[in-house]
């Protein structure tokens, strides 16, 4: 048996530059791995694969599928379909991520799945390998394969490994409420963001250091689309900008908002969304 720590991802930007032929659109996004994490244990069967959830440390985990639908079978799936092998495998996920947040809880499971793979049948398959099964499954898998900081660019698979950055604290709040991503970027492409984020001056600002004037011009350009279907976005923004954040900015295609801060802030910006509906988790950049 092998086990694997599935960590969530937030947008510390994300830029959308038009839609594309096949469906999706361009975009470049600067993307962190942060240490909230569901666990994904995988044990050798037989033949066949097989999935059981602990979804109880999560409100509505009773919702996620337990068969092909899931993106973590579907991993197990294109992982012997390219190794041309019937791997058999039984895998077990200890949910803490929540769903439909915007935090690739279901690409990071899937992430997890292909790295527990390939180690449990020791096909020493390179981490590019696994991103291009990965790409099969979802844009974020290729970046839940690799972590840290990357610039994710295409529709969201081409990645460049940044420079690592402070492991600063992260108090993250998901609303009450669900956004669909390809409802969120349709309704984008009918009203389009006037403001982009400069991701090549926030990496060299991250290269020197320089972390308040990379805050300074981090965005979201689903934010807006969000707001207007979940108006709680923008209260918990302003909240924790009040309280104490660094930054405080929506995640993928939401809802979920996160605040960058200092460990001696933490306190107080959770204490300042707590009674506000939103399911609050404390945690940092990995």
């Amino acid at each position: 048996m092998v086990s694997e720590k599935a960590r969530a991802k937030i947008n510390l930007t994300l830029d959308i530059l038009g839609a594309r032929a096949d469906g999706y659109h361009e975009v470049s996004m600067i993307m962190q791995a942060i240490d909230l994490a569901d666990t994904v244990e995988l044990e050798k069967s037989s033949g066949g694969i097989s999935l059981e959830m602990d979804t109880t440390k999560i409100i509505g985990g009773e919702n996620i599928p337990c068969d092909e639908k899931n993106l973590a079978w579907r991993a197990a799936i294109e992982f012997q379909k390219f190794c041309g092998e019937n791997f058999g495998v039984k895998i077990n996920i200890e949910k803490r991520i929540p769903m439909a947040a915007g935090l690739a809880g279901g690409s990071t499971d899937a992430a997890a799945v292909l790295r527990g793979m390939n180690r449990l049948y020791e096909t020493n398959l390179t981490d590019a390998q696994l991103c291009k099964i990965g790409e099969k499954i979802g844009s974020d898998v290729p970046f839940c394969i690799i972590g840290g900081t990357c610039l994710a660019e295409g529709r969201g698979e081409i990645l460049t490994q940044l420079t690592p950055i402070k492991k600063f604290d992260v108090v993250l709040a998901k609303p009450v409420g669900e956004i669909s991503t390809p409802w969120a970027y349709k309704t984008y492409d009918d009203n389009p963001a006037k403001i982009h984020p400069p991701n090549a001056e926030i990496i060299k600002q991250f290269e020197h250091g320089n972390y308040d004037a990379a805050f300074k011009n981090f965005s979201n350009a689903l934010e807006n689309v969000a707001i207007k279907k979940i108006p709680a976005i923008a209260e918990l923004k302003s909240k924790m900008l009040t309280a104490g954040a660094k930054v405080a900015l929506m995640s993928g295609s939401g809802p979920t908002v996160f605040a960058v801060t200092d460990e001696h802030n933490v306190e107080k910006i959770s204490q300042s969304v707590k009674d506000s509906g939103a399911q609050v988790f404390v945690t940092k950049f990995f």
